[in-house]
């Protein structure tokens, strides 16, 4: 059960990973219409329904002023590249076999205080590995793309990745 599950008297369903092997996010009531929107191929962010901030990852309580009103906010999927690493093995199986790859933390144009993990690839279809790591550069625009994954169930999530931006 995550943090915010607990707290909104929720619980975190786990249907394990996609049928290529990768992890795929628990959810919860609390994070679904994020979900729900990457599956449109869209990108909403929580926004406090008192006033008005940000948040990400949801949860259920404002920080700033600690309402428990809630909305979604369609947001741009342009950022930049705030962070990145390239693990190296040990790593979990389909991971370690992509090694090396990037992982990436992008700061949101619209709002630089809304941060997200992900892979920097060459296209939406294209694997972890499909660009040279040494050509990342902090700073660089990216845009967010969704690519659709299967879990063993049948059960699918749109996770979001990273491409280079075209100016």
């Amino acid at each position: 059960m995550s943090n915010a599950a607990a707290f909104s008297g929720g619980y975190a369903v786990n249907r394990g990973p996609s049928v290529e092997g990768f992890l795929m996010p628990a959810t919860d009531e609390e994070a679904a219409p994020f979900w729900q929107a990457t599956k449109e191929g869209r990108l909403v962010i929580q926004a406090c329904g008192n006033c008005g901030r940000l948040r990400h990852p949801p949860r259920p309580m404002c920080p700033s002023c600690h309402s428990t009103e809630r909305t979604w906010k369609d947001m741009g999927r342009n950022g930049t590249v705030w962070s990145y690493v390239v693990p190296h093995p040990p790593l979990l199986e389909p991971y370690s076999s992509l090694a090396p790859y990037n992982v990436i933390v992008v700061e949101l144009d619209e709002e630089p205080r809304i941060r997200f993990v992900g892979n920097l690839v060459e296209n939406v279809d294209a694997p972890l590995d499909s660009l040279d790591p040494s050509t990342i550069r902090i700073g660089e625009p990216v845009e967010m793309v969704f690519r659709t994954l299967e879990r063993a169930d049948g059960s699918t999530e749109a996770l979001p990745f990273w491409v280079r931006r075209r100016n």
